[in-house]
């Protein structure tokens, strides 16, 4: 976790503390989940602040983007380490996922002519929770 001191010249707000609180809950966020979450404590706060905030923190790689959702809006990952993701079409959630070290080979392969995958992977699918409710 980045700590107030590790960031010289950042003026750290109580809004931008707030934020990274949440991030480290939530692991993904928009900002308009952000936004719903602080409402409470900080009613009076606004989209553009939060905007603000999180490029901030990706800029100073407190956090970082992750894929979006079916609505197309950025999303924010608490997990700055390379990692994948299982997204679920039906509800939108995304988890963490180490897939890419054992897959990326055989996708490679399939790919064919020599190419290599260079970013993350995100896997599709149906969580549990919502096949459940099916």
């Amino acid at each position: 976790m980045t700590s107030e001191k590790d960031l010289p010249h950042e003026r750290t707000t109580r809004y931008t503390i707030r934020v990274r609180e949440t991030m480290e809950k939530m692991g993904h966020a928009t900002n308009g989940e952000l936004l719903a979450a602080l409402h409470d404590a900080f009613p009076h706060l606004s989209a553009t602040t939060i905007h603000r905030i999180t490029t901030r923190m990706v800029e100073r790689g407190e956090l970082r983007l992750a894929p979006s959702g079916s609505d197309n809006n950025l999303r924010f990952d608490a997990n700055t380490t390379a990692h994948d993701h299982f997204m679920c079409e039906k509800c939108g959630i995304l988890k963490d996922a180490s897939i890419g070290e054992q897959l990326r080979p055989q996708i490679e392969a399939a790919i064919g002519d020599d190419c290599s995958i260079s970013g993350n992977l995100t896997v599709s699918g149906i969580c549990k929770e919502c096949r459940r409710n099916t």
